[in-house]
């Protein structure tokens, strides 16, 4: 018969192996290979998947978010008071390109009214630029634009994906290592029952 290697001995490389029949593979060989093949489709398929549809799911949101502002607020053209930095100023250090400044308009009634609201790095005293009120007539934050959408979207999708990347190749590595020491258990077991055949001693 043939007989076994001993524990720690040498084995075919990979795990494509335990696929095969062999007098070498033990059933947690088997056991391994389903699994590593049901994280591997994790990985490949689920995991991106899940990824993109937490993508879409975050863009649609955020655009349902967006025309729910425009629809409440309104918006009013206001003049620049003073010059924003320029752009190698604004996001220096930073990554910003837009800057708040001062700017001033005149509500329906004639009244003069002044806030700071953000504006493109570079934009000069004397532009125009737009200010969002709500009903009440506070300035607020202007909705998301298309870019700061799609930002948000692919930033979702990436974390998601990334997330479950880490999570599942973590579980590969504790499925391995669990499989290790039971294929070590299986080899001791099986080379205390073979080994004295094997070699002519009996305890």
């Amino acid at each position: 018969m043939n007989a076994p290697t001993r524990p720690g001995g040498a084995r075919p490389a990979g795990w494509r192996w335990r696929w095969r029949s062999s007098p070498l593979r033990r059933p947690c060989d088997a056991v391994e290979a389903w699994i590593r093949l049901v994280m591997l489709t994790v990985l490949l398929v689920a995991v991106p998947l899940a990824g993109a549809l937490c993508g879409v799911a975050a863009y649609d949101s955020g655009h349902a978010k967006a025309e729910a502002l425009r629809s409440a607020h309104h918006v009013v053209r206001a003049t620049v008071v003073r010059d924003a930095p320029n752009p190698a100023a604004a996001s220096y250090g930073t990554g910003r390109t837009e800057y708040p400044v001062a700017v001033r308009w005149r509500d329906a009634d004639g009244t003069r009214r002044e806030a700071e609201v953000k504006v493109a790095a570079g934009t000069r005293a004397g532009s125009r630029a737009d200010v969002w009120l709500d009903p009440a007539g506070r300035v607020v934050a202007a909705p998301r634009s298309e870019n700061e959408l799609s930002t948000v979207a692919v930033g979702t999708g990436g974390a998601v994906a990334v997330g479950g990347w880490l999570v599942t190749g973590g579980l590969w590595w504790a499925a391995g290592a669990v499989a290790r020491r039971r294929r070590m258990a299986e080899w001791e077991r099986d080379w205390a029952r073979t080994e004295p055949l094997w070699s002519g001693r009996r305890t």
